[in-house]
Formats: C-alpha cells, sequence, structure tokens
C-alpha cells in the first residue's frame, strides 16, 4: 500500500513539474542577442522624444566651424590641401568631430541609469552586458546621423563642393555610426572606471579637444609636425575623416582606414563590457 502511495506520488510530482525551456544556441542565440541590443538602442533613442531640440542646438557648433572658422582659413589660404578647397576638406572633419562631441560624452548617461537604479535591473536580466552596451554604443551612433545630414545640407548652401551621390552619403553615415559607437564606448569604459559623473564630465572635456586637434580633421598630416603625425596615427578619428573624405571629396581610399573602423568599435564593445559591472558593484 505504501508503494502504490510512494508511485502514486512521484507521478503526481512529475506531473506538475514544470517544463523546462531550454536556452537558445546556435542561430537561436545570436538573433536573440541582437534582438536585445536593438531594444536597448531604441530605448536609447526614444530619449530623444523628450528633448527634440538636442538635434537642433548640436547643430550650433558645427555650423559656426564651418562658417567661421572654415570661410577665415580658406580666405586666408594658409593650409595647402591641394586640388582641393578647404571648406571642402574640413566638412568631413567637421562631421566627424560632432559626432564625436555627442559620443564622448555617452557614458554619463550609463552614471545616470545607475543612480536611478535602472542599470542594476538590467544586468540582471537574461541579456549579456555587451548587448547592453552594443545598443547604447549604436544608438549613439544613429543619433549622430542627424550631423551628418546638417553639416551636409550647410554645406550644400554654401556652395562646398561635395558629392551628392546617395550610396556615397549613406556610406558616410554608415561610417559615422562606427565612429561614434567607438567614442562612445570608450566613453562607457571610462564611466566604468572613474564610476562618478562629475570626474567623467572632467575627463570627456579633457580628451575631447585633444583628440579632435591631433587628428587630421583640420589640417593635411603633412603640415602636422612629426610628434603630432605620430599621434594622429594612433587617433581613432583620423581614420574615420579619411574614409568620410574618400567617400564625400574623393580623396584616395585606404583600406586600412575602414579595418580600424570596423576593428575599433568591436574593442570598444569588448572593453566596456568587462567593465561595466564595476558601476553596479
Amino acid at each position: 500500500m505504501s508503494v502504490d502511495r510512494t508511485i502514486n506520488a512521484a507521478n503526481t510530482t512529475s506531473a506538475v513539474a514544470p517544463n523546462l525551456v531550454a536556452a537558445p544556441h546556435g542561430l537561436q542565440r545570436v538573433w536573440a542577442t541582437l534582438g536585445r541590443v536593438v531594444a536597448f538602442a531604441i530605448v536609447e533613442l526614444q530619449k530623444l522624444q523628450h528633448d527634440r531640440t538636442e538635434l537642433v542646438t548640436r547643430m550650433v557648433q558645427p555650423a559656426l566651424w564651418l562658417l567661421i572658422f572654415g570661410t577665415t582659413f580658406s580666405h586666408l589660404q594658409v593650409i595647402d590641401t591641394g586640388s582641393v578647397s578647404y571648406l571642402a576638406f574640413l566638412a568631413p572633419g567637421i562631421i566627424a568631430q560632432s559626432a564625436l562631441f555627442i559620443s564622448i560624452f555617452y557614458g554619463i548617461q550609463i552614471i545616470w541609469d545607475r543612480d536611478a537604479g535602472i542599470l542594476a535591473k538590467l544586468m540582471v536580466t537574461p541579456a549579456p552586458a555587451s548587448a547592453l552596451i552594443t545598443g547604447k554604443a549604436f544608438a549613439a551612433g544613429v543619433r549622430s546621423v542627424a550631423q551628418v545630414v546638417g553639416v551636409l545640407g550647410l554645406a550644400y548652401l554654401m556652395g562646398i563642393a561635395l558629392t551628392i551621390n546617395p550610396l556615397r552619403i549613406v556610406a558616410a553615415m554608415a561610417v559615422v555610426v562606427l565612429g561614434a559607437a567607438f567614442f562612445a564606448c570608450l566613453s562607457m569604459t571610462l564611466a566604468g572606471l572613474v564610476r562618478n559623473r562629475d570626474r567623467l564630465m572632467g575627463i570627456g572635456q579633457a580628451i575631447t579637444m585633444p583628440l579632435f586637434f591631433a587628428s587630421n580633421s583640420l589640417y593635411p598630416v603633412d603640415v602636422m609636425p612629426a610628434w603630432l603625425h605620430t599621434l594622429s596615427t594612433v587617433n581613432p578619428l583620423s581614420y574615420e575623416v579619411d574614409v568620410l573624405r574618400a567617400l564625400l571629396i574623393g580623396t584616395p581610399f585606404h583600406a586600412v582606414d575602414v579595418v580600424v573602423l570596423l576593428v575599433a568599435p568591436i574593442i570598444g564593445i569588448a572593453t566596456a563590457s568587462k567593465v561595466l559591472r564595476r558601476l553596479v558593484a
């Protein structure tokens, strides 16, 4: 009798036991991760709805660079840019610079998420840290696309000879997304290291202008002193500007520029993902 009861109890237990769902693997895991990346990116982009004027106000600085700095140095003719006008030479650099200024402070948002308790909740979800970082990084890149549109529109109004080929313009947008994604990852890595908004703001301000001036955004590398030329070769912004110039004004194309643009965000995502947990530790 007791044996029958034991068997019946076992059968009852097995009948009500929950069915375990196997974790996704292979292509299912890849698609699941991509879905989470897209979801995180959409959440970031939806924040623009709360301040739609941001896209307009961020155009002020690049417009000033083109209208004041660009036209002044173009008239002075102190920088030799060969057969290309200085304004045409400058415009791709200003596009890269404006995207840099958007993304280099992106780590502040992740510290805000930490302080609001949002980051801790996200870190206990099944989504890997790399999905969160990737989503935020490419959201920064998509935000930067507006800068491409704005600078190109202003350049056309100023009569600057830039390409009107739609495929090249779309490719330039993709380049800006990759560049902005890397610098957003750099910012989030710094956020994980310093874990403080004020410190991160100070570091961002300290490195933004050196990154800009130690690149080929404003002047060709040929006119740089040797030490600055060396810095420009290890500056990812220089490679981004090179590709933008190749697409927008037809300067020579170098495969190494594309390789750096593709590899840099991958390294940035991996590094930022490693230090992200320091924010919630």
